[in-house]
């Protein structure tokens, strides 16, 4: 009698538990026949905090980048290596797929250029503060297709 009491609390225990369910195998997923189309989301990045002040490049009209073959340069030297980036997106199309920016941010006496941008292989993100760390001259070479980008190029306030 006590061994059939135990035997059934354990059978109580099990189905309590969950354990009773057949595991099966994951399903074999297929191969993908296409690579996959990135989507804007409306996730947001932290983006660092901090005023600019003096600036480098302000164009208060913005830049408009109707075609991909539109780029825009702007040269300028930076005298403080404490300094910073805005820039602002809005794009011009209701296919944010062919909405895009980037801009190739090089300092001219290192040879370094670092990029960003918006969409493509960039962050969706439309409104974007970017650090800026080492003084010197720098080119700034943006092209887009299908926005309107303003970008402030100045020194961080502390």
């Amino acid at each position: 009698m006590k061994y059939l009491a135990i035997c059934a609390l354990v059978l109580a225990c099990v189905l309590l538990a969950g354990c009773t369910g057949t595991t099966r195998a994951p399903a074999a997923t297929p191969a993908p026949t296409a690579a996959p189309v990135p989507m804007a989301t409306a996730t947001s990045t932290p983006q660092p905090v901090f005023n600019l002040g003096d600036s480098y490049v302000d164009r208060p009209n913005g830049y408009t980048f109707n075609t991909e073959k539109d780029v825009t340069t702007e040269e300028f030297r930076v005298d403080t290596p404490s300094w910073g980036i805005y820039f602002k997106v809005r794009p011009l199309n209701e296919n944010l797929q062919s909405c895009w920016f980037v801009m190739n941010v090089t300092n001219e006496d290192l040879g370094r250029t670092e990029t960003f941008g918006y969409g493509g292989q960039q962050s969706f993100e439309l409104e974007q503060t970017i650090p800026m760390y080492n003084d010197g001259p720098y080119k700034i070479t943006m092209t887009g297709n299908c926005v309107k980008v303003w970008m402030k190029a100045a020194k961080r306030l502390p």
